[in-house]
């Protein structure tokens, strides 16, 4: 079997919010930005890599939710429980200064964990955690 990554869905309250950080944070190139009624979804991925996307969607499209699923989604969403992306990069402590300046809320500085990973944590504005692993 040959399996690849396509993409991922993370959810997104904030579509430009969200286009500053994924697009002009973290350099990934905007593959898609397709909007209905209020809605949008942003498609973007790192450069020189087409094979694999990121989808930013908003939380609340799916209409078999009802209001109190909703709601909790959007709380879990708040709490940063909902979703998570970890990233790898070849120099972590530049990537770290980088996206701290941009003034993302920051939850972990570059740190040796236990288990042999050199990794640092944000939340991107939504929200969602994010995880930056130092390659090996």
């Amino acid at each position: 079997m040959d399996l690849t990554i396509h993409h991922t869905f993370l959810p997104h309250t904030d579509p430009e919010a969200s286009l500053a950080f994924y697009r002009d944070v973290l350099g990934f190139e905007v593959r898609n930005d397709v909007g209905y009624e209020d809605m949008r979804w942003i498609t973007v991925g790192p450069a020189g890599q087409p094979q694999t996307t990121i989808v930013l969607h908003p939380p609340a499209a799916d209409p078999t939710l009802t209001d109190q699923e909703r709601s909790t989604v959007l709380e879990l969403i708040a709490k940063g429980s909902f979703a998570a992306l970890t990233l790898a990069t070849d120099d972590l402590d530049g990537t770290f200064g980088t996206i701290a300046a941009s003034g993302a809320e920051v939850l972990q500085e570059p740190t040796d964990q236990d288990y042999g990973v050199r990794d640092c944590a944000f939340r991107d504005p939504t929200g969602n955690l994010i995880r930056i692993n130092q390659r090996a």
